[in-house]
């Protein structure tokens, strides 16, 4: 009775791999808890230390931060302040028929010429410039106390007593003009640097749709926005951030769609940046994401306009910086990385098949290589004979066991990949696809890798190529690997405990309080109208549920 039971339990390799497969999750969730733990404490630690955004707070009655109407003395302060920079120019003179000194403080290349000839030194100095109008019958102290209302024809003028403030905005591209006897000064207009002509979005290749993509001047890429579409419903917010080097990050939003609690969010998460420079959104994607140690992204990242402003009808939010042509978008869900806004430009049913086949490709593109190494090193019993004799066949020559083989051609693929990214555009297409084929070739006639391992590798490469979103296809591309691992230490229990890992991370990840998983988990199937088949337009009445937006419905 004993040894026929015996015979029916496994053997000591058996329950040694099943030990590992149980042990492995475990030590990885306990990482993970005491990894978030160290970040979140020492998070608060810093919060504790800094205020909001890192400013500090300066006395109010320091003299010293504030124009104290002596011409002399100002312009000496700015002089100091911000006059060793070779860019900055100061033009002074005499206001005519007055005898009130004035000066103009400006940053080369960041104004129009136009701009001070016409609207200020043509209006202020008109015994210069012919054809001016003649304010020379006017007193001194009547100029100071009309310039803003009645005597500059320009749009934009605001007053500023704050020292410091005046530099940045200066620093900025403000021009700043100086007038004798004024305890402040004034903000002419708007800065105008030169910029790049809009064009088509680089990173997302488009098929249909609107042939904008966004810029690096802040203004010209919330006009895109607004030119959208015509509504009193969308919000444009502006926030400092950087301690050091100032920029403006714009929120926006649809204030009869967002949901409030998300936008409060969004906001408090702002307020908490400290850093002296923020060079990009990327930045501010690290910086306000909710878990820094998963290898998903958990804001969308994009530089079409019609991409952000389908994104706001939905009611999520869209956050731009300055000096950047990428739109952040909050929250994220894992389906919006795989979908495009060509799928509903198109009719329904060509927009779904390629959804499907992006779902498809994205689940190739991470399992292939680990399925290929659990089949050929542990299980070939479960490939059909005949193919499984034909690998057999190809891999006779191979010195190298699958790990190692199919971890030589991809990380070859993986470099040739990105060194077209960084060589110059008609050079780099041309080295990625003919380098693979002859890196392909001679590896298989030099019996290196096998042939069937190069149609693996090839396909998952492809399949990696179909997921619109960049940041995403390196995310995939980042856990094959370690999915090859998974399968080289248990076979197709270590490929099957890799995919429930993922699952379950994806399953408690969050982005800005939202199931980064939604709607597979939690399941709202009405939701599903958006998910694998997008569904006709006139079916898709009601907005994602999960967003918890103002307006449910999408139609008034």
């Amino acid at each position: 009775m004993g040894s026929t039971i015996a015979a029916y339990l496994p053997d000591w390799t058996t329950l040694m791999l099943a030990g590992v497969t149980l042990a492995v999750p475990l030590v990885i969730y306990a990482s993970h808890r005491w990894l978030r733990s160290v970040i979140t404490d020492k998070h608060e630690r810093q919060e504790d230390s800094v205020s909001p955004n890192g400013e500090s707070q300066e006395p109010l009655d320091d003299a010293s931060s504030f124009l104290t109407g002596d011409y002399e003395v100002d312009l000496k302060r700015l002089k100091e302040a911000i006059g060793g920079n070779d860019d900055v120019h100061f033009r002074e003179y005499q206001i005519s028929g007055l005898d009130t000194r004035a000066a103009l403080i400006y940053i080369d290349g960041l104004l129009e010429d136009q701009l001070i000839n016409t609207h200020i030194l043509q209006v202020l100095m008109p015994n210069v410039y012919d054809g001016g109008p003649h304010i020379g019958h006017l007193h001194a102290k009547e100029l100071v106390s009309n310039l803003k209302q009645e005597i500059l024809p320009v749009a934009e003028l605001t007053e500023i007593r704050e020292s410091h403030r005046l530099y940045e905005m200066i620093l900025g591209g403000y021009t700043a003009l100086l007038v004798e006897g004024l305890p402040s000064a004034l903000l002419v207009g708007t800065p105008h640097g030169k910029t790049r002509s809009i064009v088509e979005p680089t990173s997302e290749t488009l098929l249909r749709g609107p042939r904008l993509g966004f810029t690096e001047a802040l203004n010209e890429n919330t006009a895109m926005i607004r030119r959208q579409g015509l509504t009193e419903h969308l919000v444009i917010k502006k926030h400092a951030v950087g301690n050091v080097i100032k920029k403006d990050l714009a929120v926006i939003y649809m204030k009869n769609i967002v949901n409030p609690d998300l936008l409060e969010e969004v906001e408090k998460r702002i307020a908490k940046v400290d850093m002296d420079y923020i060079a990009e959104s990327g930045y501010i994607e690290q910086l306000m994401e909710d878990d820094m140690l998963s290898p998903f992204q958990q804001m969308q990242n994009t530089e079409r306009p019609d991409r952000v402003m389908n994104a706001l009808m939905e009611g999520r939010i869209a956050l731009l910086l300055d000096g950047t042509p990428f739109a952040l978008i909050v929250p994220v869900t894992f389906s919006m990385l795989l979908q495009t806004p060509e799928d509903y430009y198109e009719r329904w049913m060509a927009g779904s098949l390629m959804r499907i086949l992006r779902f498809i490709a994205a689940f190739m593109a991470l399992m292939i290589p680990s399925l290929y190494i659990s089949f050929i090193s542990f299980h070939p019993g479960l490939i059909p004979t005949e193919l499984a004799i034909t690998i057999i066949e190809t891999r006779q020559r191979v010195p190298f066991p699958s790990l190692v083989e199919i971890l030589i051609l991809e990380v070859s693929i993986e470099v040739l990949r990105e060194a077209g990214v960084r060589l110059p555009r008609p050079i780099g297409s041309a080295m990625g696809i003919v380098g693979g084929l002859i890196i392909g070739e001679a590896a298989v006639q030099a019996g290196i890798v096998s042939p069937f391992l190069v149609i693996v590798v090839s396909v998952t490469a492809i399949a990696s190529f179909s997921i619109p979103m960049y940041s995403a296809g390196i995310t995939l591309r980042m856990l094959r690997f370690l999915g090859m691992f998974f399968a080289a230490a248990l076979g197709i229990f270590g490929t099957i405990l890799f995919f429930l890992l993922i699952c379950s991370h994806l399953t408690r990840l969050e982005s800005f309080g939202v199931p980064y998983v939604t709607p597979f988990s939690p399941i709202r199937f009405r939701d599903w109208k958006d998910l694998f088949i997008r569904a006709p337009l006139t079916l898709m009445k009601k907005r994602p549920s999960f967003l918890k937006t103002v307006r449910k419905t999408r139609r008034s």
